[in-house]
């Protein structure tokens, strides 16, 4: 399973959240991790705003970080 993060594949694994794929290359900002603080905002397969900590991993995902 791969999602691509700012036009990078990077591999993921079944359940893992968007957020949790950011950590392992390097480009998550977490704080809370519950979907509080809006620090995770991605737009995800074009839709802006999403919650990186709240939305699992699907393969084929585009996420684009605002870094």
């Amino acid at each position: 399973m791969h999602v691509t993060v700012d036009g990078q594949k990077v591999p993921a694994q079944p359940g893992e959240t968007i957020a949790a794929v950011l950590h392992k290359v390097g480009r998550a900002r977490v704080f809370c991790g519950i979907g509080v603080c809006f620090d995770c905002v991605v737009t995800l397969n074009e839709i802006p705003d999403v919650r990186a900590c709240q939305r699992i991993a699907v393969d084929g995902d585009d996420v684009r970080t605002r870094s």
